[in-house]
């Protein structure tokens, strides 16, 4: 029997998971920054600016660079993937589905958006759809 907490080990075997800062130097080097949270979740903790929007029910379908419903950005497997969950759990296992459809430098941030905003990165607000805008603090 495996457990998630095993999943998550081996989606991370052998794998280099950027921390934030290095996240943030590859983002603006041209890798795809991917928020994979949920909006409530981004509503809650905040957002990055710049980072692309794919929750992760969707995740391969639009990064799938061989796929019908895939985004202008998957334009082929040696795509630098960078994924974004709250702690990093998510997206490691999110990373290893990605690397599994051949896309070999799908990876995820270390720590997550928690780490990224504790490192002093930028963050923004996001709204709920139908919600009226607060500030972020």
């Amino acid at each position: 029997m495996v457990t998630v907490d095993d999943l998550v080990t081996r989606s991370r075997a052998g794998v280099h998971r950027p921390d934030p800062h290095q996240a943030h130097a590859a983002h603006r080097a041209g890798a795809l920054l991917v928020d994979i949270r949920p909006v409530q979740q981004r509503a809650e903790e905040g957002g990055i600016p710049g980072a692309l929007v794919i929750e992760r029910n969707v995740l391969e379908w639009r990064l799938d660079p061989a796929g019908s419903h895939r985004i202008p950005e998957a334009t082929g497997h040696d795509v630098e993937v960078v994924l974004v969950c709250s702690e990093g759990y998510a997206s490691s296992l999110a990373a290893a589905s990605l690397r599994e459809l051949g896309l070999h430098r799908a990876t995820d941030l270390d720590g997550g958006f928690r780490a990224w905003a504790a490192a002093g990165l930028p963050t923004e607000s996001v709204t709920l759809p139908g919600a009226p805008a607060r500030p972020h603090s």
